[in-house]
């Protein structure tokens, strides 16, 4: 079992910044690829970030590119998405999400562990 309990989400001005963390427990973190989603109102949960391991390769969604970045501390079992240059469209519930394994993947439903959510809101 993986408990993961995210933190960092607010509210910003469009052009700002904020930094999601999400910190894991309960089972040996490395073993574990990671990835961000995010849902907003009246959509579906969509890919953000995925990582597979500290120092590893890592995936963007291609709207976020240039603009969000994922990192891992593994000392610390906790990830993080830096997110700049915020825009109204990235408005959304931001979950972090765990898969045993080091593959990558893009697909909400090959993930086994969620976080609760953090509400990211960009005003224009």
């Amino acid at each position: 079992q993986v408990q993961l309990v995210e933190s960092g989400g607010g509210s910003v001005q469009a052009g700002g910044s904020l930094r999601l963390s999400c910190t894991a427990s309960g089972s040996t973190f490395s073993n574990y690829a990671m990835g961000w989603f995010r849902q907003a109102p009246g959509k579906e949960r969509e890919f953000v970030a995925a990582n597979r391991r500290s120092g590893g390769s890592t995936v963007l969604a291609g709207s976020v590119k240039g603009r969000f970045t994922f990192s891992r501390d593994s000392a610390k079992n906790t990830v993080y998405l830096q997110m700049d240059t915020l825009k109204p469209e990235d408005t959304a519930v931001y979950y972090c999400a765990a898969r045993f394994g080091q593959r990558i993947t893009t697909t909400p439903n090959e993930y086994t562990y969620w976080g609760q959510g953090t509400q990211v809101t960009v005003s224009s």
